[in-house]
This record gives C-alpha cells, sequence and structure tokens, in this order.
C-alpha cells in the first residue's frame, strides 16, 4: 500500500482551487484577531501562523502594524498565492515551506497561531513532535492558538481524516508543557454555507 504523500495532496489543493473557494475560506479571522486583541499581544511580538497557506490572517496582522511575522505551510503554491496577494508588503515577512510535524524551527515566538493544522496530524508520532516542537518554539511566557475541529465538527477534511479534539483531551494533550487559558466553540461556516463546529483553545507555556 503506498503512503501517502501530505505534500502533494496541498500542492495539488493549493494549485487548482481559488483562495475563496476552500472549506476554511475566511474573509476576516474573527476569532484569531479577537485572541490576539484580549491577550495583548504587542506589535513587536514575534508571530508564526502553522499551516498559514493563503490565510488572510497575515494581511490583517500587517494592517494592524505587527511587524515580526513568520508563515509556515507545507505547500510553496499556498504561500506563493500570499506573497502575490501582499505584493510589496510580502518583504516584511518570513516564509518557511515545511511539514510542521518534522520541522525544527531555530527561532523562539511570542505567539504560535494554528487555525486547522493540528487536527490533520493522526499519527501518535507527528502529534508528539508537534507538541515538543511548539514547547521548544514558544518564548518564555509565549502564548499558543490552537483550533481544530470539536468533536461535533467533520471528521475529515480536503479528503483526508482529521483528530478531533475536545477542550479536555486539547489541554490534556499539552498540559505538560502548557497552561490552559480560555477555550471558545464556534461554527466556521463554509463558502459552500456548511457548518463546521470548531474549538479555540489559547495556552501559556509554563
Amino acid at each position: 500500500m503506498m503512503s501517502f504523500d501530505r505534500k502533494k495532496h496541498w500542492e495539488t489543493i493549493y494549485k487548482t482551487k481559488e483562495t475563496k473557494d476552500v472549506s476554511w475560506f475566511q474573509p476576516t479571522p474573527e476569532t484569531s484577531l479577537s485572541f490576539i486583541k484580549e491577550f495583548n499581544i504587542p506589535l513587536g511580538a514575534k508571530i508564526i501562523d502553522i499551516g498559514g497557506g493563503d490565510s488572510l490572517l497575515v494581511d490583517h496582522l500587517l494592517d494592524l502594524g505587527y511587524q515580526d511575522l513568520t508563515v509556515l505551510d507545507i505547500s510553496a503554491a499556498a504561500l506563493e498565492k500570499t506573497k502575490k496577494r501582499l505584493g510589496d508588503r510580502a518583504r516584511q515577512v518570513q516564509w518557511i515551506v515545511a511539514d510542521i510535524a518534522q520541522y525544527q524551527p531555530t527561532e523562539a515566538y511570542d505567539f504560535w497561531h494554528d487555525r486547522a493544522a493540528f487536527h490533520f496530524l493522526t499519527e501518535e508520532e507527528e502529534i508528539q513532535n508537534y507538541v515538543i516542537t511548539l514547547h521548544n518554539s514558544l518564548n518564555p511566557e509565549g502564548i499558543a492558538l490552537i483550533g481544530t475541529f470539536s468533536l461535533d465538527g467533520p471528521e475529515k477534511c480536503s479528503g483526508i481524516a482529521i483528530k478531533q479534539y475536545s477542550e479536555a483531551t486539547l489541554t490534556d494533550r499539552l498540559a505538560p508543557y502548557l497552561d490552559k487559558i480560555k477555550c471558545v466553540t464556534l461554527d466556521h461556516i463554509t463558502p459552500s454555507k456548511m457548518p463546521q463546529n470548531f474549538i479555540f483553545c489559547c495556552f501559556r507555556k509554563l
């Protein structure tokens, strides 16, 4: 049986679909922005967006005046879309093409943002690698915001099985390294008007 080529899958998705047509599209990432505002993330904070793809979060953060932004995604095509959209402003952002399940950052961050990347990791080794990388990559008192499909959310996305989380299971998974601050559940409405239930949890490094 052939192993699944995750990178090839996502390159194909981003090369064949428009930004506004994918199920995770948000013209304004309101939940992420509200957490950033609530926790007073300073404009000079080092922020990394895990699985940022062609999300518009980086656009909004630049608009707000954030100065130290990194976007990581497994798909080079996704990041090229975002660079093209940003134009000259793309030079203000660091771009990393990598699989977060295997990547080892060389810098530490004040704010780790992950909307719907973590739940694609279903193998225990990959999940544990992610958690350790997250812990090692956060500055002291750094904050992580992770959004995944909840137990009431879809079991698949883009044809791939995902791992659903509840507040308890997500907290337990990160508990050895991070302290939960706050969790919320909400429905994301896809471009096809279908609801997807998410849980977003914010953690602080112990």
